[in-house]
């Protein structure tokens, strides 16, 4: 089977469904979105990201990510068990594909927390998938929240802007939808609107 037999064949197969990629740069509010989004909305269903990069304290594994070794990442990439992956300051982040296309065949809204890369590659495979980019108020409000986690100290905050900034350009060309998150209720309500087809945020 070719890779296009095979991405039309996966197409076809999760019609029932719908896919929703949410990116946005570090620190701007992306997974408080996701939980609101599966807390409000029915037949949601929230991927979780397998990542090579260490669990943080605050961090459940197969909560937050499911947290696994570099070799078995590369093993999972090689049996090609992965909808999209990129690799992120030094360290993989991927969707694991069966459970994704699981969720779509049982006519679930499938929520993707990824980056623009990885959006990109999901869109090739599902080109209905809805894209929203999630944009920080201003640039220092962004920084503030990335060094108010305390999660990376100022060289790493400074490597997650100049991210952002890349990301924040690299989105124009493939998002459809972009949303500042400079009130969290608003932003939450004006999502939920894109999903469900309801301006108002509700449907």
């Amino acid at each position: 089977m070719t890779k296009t037999q095979d991405v039309e064949r996966r197409t076809q197969n999760a019609t029932t469904g719908r896919m929703v990629v949410i990116s946005g740069p570090s620190g701007v509010g992306k997974s408080t979105i996701c939980r609101e989004l599966v807390r409000r909305l029915d037949n949601v269903y929230l991927s979780v990201s397998v990542t090579t990069r260490p669990k943080a304290k605050a961090e459940v594994d197969g909560r937050d990510y499911w947290f696994i070794s570099r070799q078995e990442f590369e093993q999972r990439i090689r049996q090609g068990l992965l909808l999209e992956y990129a690799e992120v300051f030094g360290n993989y982040y991927g969707t694991p594909k069966d459970t994704i296309e699981q969720a779509l065949e049982q006519g679930l809204t499938v929520i993707l927390e990824i980056d623009v890369q990885g959006g990109r590659q999901a869109k090739l495979v599902f080109p209905d998938t809805k894209m929203i980019f999630i944009l920080p108020p201003q640039g220092e409000a962004l920084q503030n929240r990335l060094s108010g986690r305390g999660r990376d100290d100022a060289a790493a905050v400074q490597r997650r802007l100049a991210k952002a900034e890349q990301e924040m350009a690299a989105a124009r060309s493939c998002y459809e939808y972009f949303v500042v998150n400079d009130d969290l209720e608003k932003a939450i309500n004006k999502i939920i609107g894109i999903i469900t087809g309801c301006p108002g945020g509700r449907g």
